[in-house]
């Protein structure tokens, strides 16, 4: 079979819906909600490219369930069905061409910049390591009341994302945000039934599941991105991450995007992996986080989705013919060629390539931060009605919102790194 026929099979969910290709849009900082947390015309035309543009299943940028605890500014929250009309008209938009698209919720927990906040929150007050804490304040630690009190917003949230008319729900559970907070042992230091053994710190997650359920039915989709390290010391490990897949499968989770990564320690960008030398059969199967989804293949049944590294129409259809995982995921390729699958679906090359973005300064690139500023900035192109720019300068970017910060410049709101979604 060629790589594009491998490509153009559609996928058949668990609970019902069909995918209408194994391509998956992974979501990515778009950063275009309004001051007030609302969605915009411009996600509506971002997500209506991304739609015509062949995407099987798109998978929005984190939306916040809590407009006290924002990731950074420009996120959408939903809390109620105040903005009803405004996510509907960005759930047409998506789902144009039988495209498939779910809502990411997340809450950041203590993953939020100094300033954005009137105070940040997480499962224990444990600091930033001392290099990044002049950016991060040292969190307060949840109290049991106010634990349940946001699975009961997620849940809330996913009944949101049903009526407004997307197709499905993604719980963000990975790079470092409250979900990942809660299962890692390194940030979650709870002596009560959140948190000590592996089991406990299970529980908030499984509980924010079961949330979900309860508000959207049995048939409505609901995935997790799961790191599958923290690949941090004293972090949530490979063997940990590989005994919530199966508890999270056993609760009926339908569908599982494998990532990995922090704000301390970025996987997820790239910047790992490029620091030290990838093995010959890496590089040949090219995903980041492949060779985890192997493990997890052979521990559950549940779909799998792996996203980060996939740059070739060959490597994209062996990664599925292995069944290794149902679905590629691709976004930083969508950033630069919003129509790339139709490309690939044609039996067609990329035009545009990704490439490392690099300021040349290098504590902006270890973090990685520009990673996604960069990515983002393509994004907001695109939600304008304009295209992306590939070969725009990394350097340029980084002092124009430092520029913005120090309120030089155009008069718009403030732009902040970010880390990615």
């Amino acid at each position: 079979m060629l790589p594009q026929a491998v490509l153009a099979q559609p996928f058949h969910l668990p609970r019902g819906g069909v995918v209408k290709n194994r391509v998956c849009k992974s979501a990515m900082s778009e950063a275009l909600g309004t001051r007030q947390g609302r969605a915009t015309p411009e996600l509506a035309r971002l997500y209506g490219a991304w739609a015509d543009g062949g995407v099987g299943l798109c998978i929005t940028g984190n939306v916040m369930i809590d407009r006290r605890a924002l990731g950074e500014p420009g996120n959408v929250v939903i809390e109620d069905d105040s903005q009803m009309a405004e996510l509907q008209a960005w759930a047409q938009a998506a789902t144009r061409n039988g495209t498939h698209c779910w809502v990411q919720l997340n809450h950041p927990g203590k993953q939020a910049p100094k300033g954005l906040n009137k105070e940040n929150v997480a499962p224990s007050a444990v600091p930033f390591r001392k290099d990044m804490q002049a950016f991060f304040p040292t969190p307060r630690g949840l109290t049991d009341a106010e634990v349940r009190e946001l699975i009961a917003r997620y849940g809330r949230a996913a009944g949101i994302v049903k009526r407004a008319g997307f197709t499905g729900v993604q719980i963000h559970g990975a790079h470092g945000y409250l979900v990942s907070q809660f299962l890692s042992p390194h940030h979650n230091q709870r002596s009560d039934e959140w948190g000590g053994s592996a089991e406990k710190r299970r529980r908030f997650v499984l509980a924010v599941l079961a949330a979900m359920r309860a508000e959207v039915g049995a048939d409505f989709p609901i995935g997790i991105k799961l790191n599958s390290a923290d690949f941090q010391r004293g972090g949530f490990t490979e063997d940990e991450s590989l005994d919530t897949i199966r508890a999270l499968a056993e609760a009926g989770i339908d569908l599982i995007e494998i990532s990995g990564g922090t704000y301390e320690a970025p996987a997820m960008t790239g910047v790992k992996t490029q620091a030290a030398p990838a093995k010959d059969s890496t590089r040949q199967r090219e995903a980041y986080f492949l060779a985890f989804a192997e493990k997890a293949r052979q521990a559950v049944s549940v779909p799998l989705v792996v996203t980060g590294g996939f740059r070739s129409l060959e490597g994209m259809a062996t990664a599925l013919t292995s069944g290794a995982v149902d679905l590629v995921g691709l976004a930083r390729a969508v950033a630069i060629e919003p129509d790339v699958v139709n490309r690939l679906l044609a039996g067609q090359a990329p035009r545009e390539q990704v490439r490392p973005i690099k300021t040349g300064i290098p504590p902006i690139d270890r973090m990685g931060l520009m990673e996604v500023s960069w990515y983002t900035g393509q994004l907001k192109r695109i939600g304008r009605g304009e295209a992306p720019r590939p070969n725009e300068s990394a350097l340029w970017v980084f002092l124009k919102t430092v520029f913005k910060q120090m309120g030089l410049g155009r008069k718009k709101r403030p732009t902040r790194l970010r880390a990615t979604s």
